[in-house]
């Protein structure tokens, strides 16, 4: 499965105001790439890419308070050449924890992109994710 990874993705971040964490990042250095947005029954997700220190920064503001108590650093992305031959191979290693049964592809978001997310031993989430 290794043979697929190609490095880190992102880290992402959450905020709790997406103008006030873009215009930071800029102030320390960093560079608003794009930004979006994602559908939810709770509203919508904003979400900003910001380089920032050699890697990407995803900011996602939440349209319902999100606890921040212990960080708010939600998942690790990993970028993959392949993201079905990723999957299966970590399913194949034992790996059951998967979030959803199948893969999601977003075609609109930041240039299009499909990305599957699987949990760790202490509940982590880490997303396999492929650039369209």
């Amino acid at each position: 499965m290794k043979e697929h990874y190609q490095g880190l993705g992102h880290v992402a971040i959450y905020t709790k105001n997406m103008d006030e964490s873009i215009a930071f990042y800029e102030k320390i250095g960093g560079a608003l790439q794009q930004r979006a947005s994602i559908s939810t029954p709770d509203g919508d997700k904003l979400l900003a890419l910001v380089s920032f220190g050699g890697f990407t920064l995803e900011l996602i503001q939440s349209p319902v308070p999100v606890s921040m108590a212990e960080g708010n650093i939600p998942h690790i992305a990993v970028y993959v050449d392949d993201l079905d031959a990723a999957a299966a191979k970590i399913k194949a290693a034992g790996v059951d924890t998967f979030l959803t049964p199948e893969k999601k592809v977003l075609p609109h978001l930041f240039g299009g992109l499909e990305n599957w997310f699987f949990t760790g031993p202490s509940g982590e989430q880490i997303e396999l994710l492929h650039m369209l």
